[in-house]
């Protein structure tokens, strides 16, 4: 049996974008290196579309050809409710398995 790892790329992109702003394959090397997720570009770049269009992240103005971005207030707060439904769901199974 395998297991798989968290990998929602909207949520990783939200946190590695919490700590700093960054562009597209700095988001990607962070993620990679911090949860060993590998997200490729059809899947990073579609999310950080996706992410943009609700507003919760927003490009920065860059004078080279990398296009930095940032999280808005509204992706603050989108993924501070995020962790905090993650964090109640993990507690709850923590509590059925003894562990807590």
């Amino acid at each position: 049996m395998t297991t798989n790892k968290f990998s929602e790329p909207t949520l990783l992109i939200l946190i590695s974008l919490a700590e700093q702003n960054r562009h597209g394959y700095a988001i990607m090397e962070d993620i990679q290196s911090s949860y060993d997720v590998k997200l490729g570009p059809g899947t990073l770049y579609g999310a950080i579309s996706r992410l943009e269009k609700a507003g919760y992240i927003s490009p920065i103005e860059s004078q080279d050809r990398k296009k930095p971005y940032k999280m808005t207030t509204e992706g603050e707060i989108y993924l501070t409710e995020q962790i905090k439904e993650i964090q109640k769901v993990t507690n709850i199974g923590m509590k059925r398995l003894g562990l807590v």
